[in-house]
């Protein structure tokens, strides 16, 4: 539980913040994080402050290899990313974050800024990105309003939506048009687009195209990836198989 409160947005934790994330004694928290340091997955840096190893990250990309998604789902994200030239990506959601399940880079020009930092195994804040939106709109209603109420949003990028009535009004227009969009939300210069993956009444996996926001604008990358990303989302739906019991509760 607490290697998912580690963030690119919180690389590093103090004892007291992460006991306030998970609602621990401090205490308690503290041999907890012995434990992990000593299992090699969290690593004590300056003024008593820790972050993930990288054989932490090792462990999540495994977890997500045996999920099956990112097999199953690359020729289709491949096949996206070539008719688009943007990066394509593959989330699932975990708490108040997403987890990265596949991603094959782009080939536009000034793909970096929309590349850089997120792999396989990354995770960043669901509230700041497309494909999170997508994930949370595609929760039952009642349940998209609990997550938000229960989640705080953070303020990423320059136009991240940190006040909860807008977040909520911002679900609702995803659940209208069947997409979300980023809009330098998460990092500046990064604009993207996301679809939910929906089997049945159950949204678990969303697809996302990220273009560089000084080439491309929103709704430029909306008029031309839109049709191509719904319409891979519905070829998906129709092979992936990922179904938890539970898709971002603590519990």
């Amino acid at each position: 539980m607490i290697l998912q409160g580690f963030l690119p947005a919180r690389e590093w934790m103090g004892i007291a913040e992460i006991a306030d994330e998970f609602k621990l004694s401090r205490p308690t928290t503290h041999r907890y994080v012995k434990t992990l340091v000593a299992l090699g997955f969290v690593e004590q840096g300056a003024k008593r402050k820790y972050r993930l190893t990288q054989s932490a990250r090792y462990v999540g990309a495994a977890m997500l290899n045996a999920t099956g998604l990112p097999s199953v789902s690359f020729p289709f994200l491949q096949a996206l990313r070539n008719e688009v030239r943007y990066t394509v990506s593959l989330a699932i959601l975990d708490r108040d974050s997403i987890l990265y399940a596949g991603r094959v880079c782009g080939h536009s020009r000034g793909q970096y800024a929309a590349d850089a930092g997120r792999r396989m195994g990354s995770r960043v804040p669901a509230s700041c990105t497309a494909m999170g939106k997508a994930l949370v709109a595609g929760l039952p209603e009642s349940d998209g309003q609990e997550w938000t109420q229960e989640t705080k949003l953070p303020s990423c990028g320059p136009n991240a939506i940190v006040r909860k009535a807008e977040f909520q009004a911002e679900l609702e227009l995803v659940r209208q048009r069947g997409y979300a969009v980023n809009n330098e939300e998460l990092v500046r210069g990064m604009v993207a687009i996301a679809a939910p993956i929906q089997r049945g009444n159950d949204v678990n996996v969303a697809i996302g195209v990220a273009a560089n926001a000084h080439t491309t604008s929103v709704a430029a990358l909306v008029e031309r990836c839109c049709d191509a990303l719904l319409a891979t989302a519905s070829e998906l739906a129709e092979h992936l198989d990922y179904n938890p019991r539970m898709r971002w509760r603590n519990t």
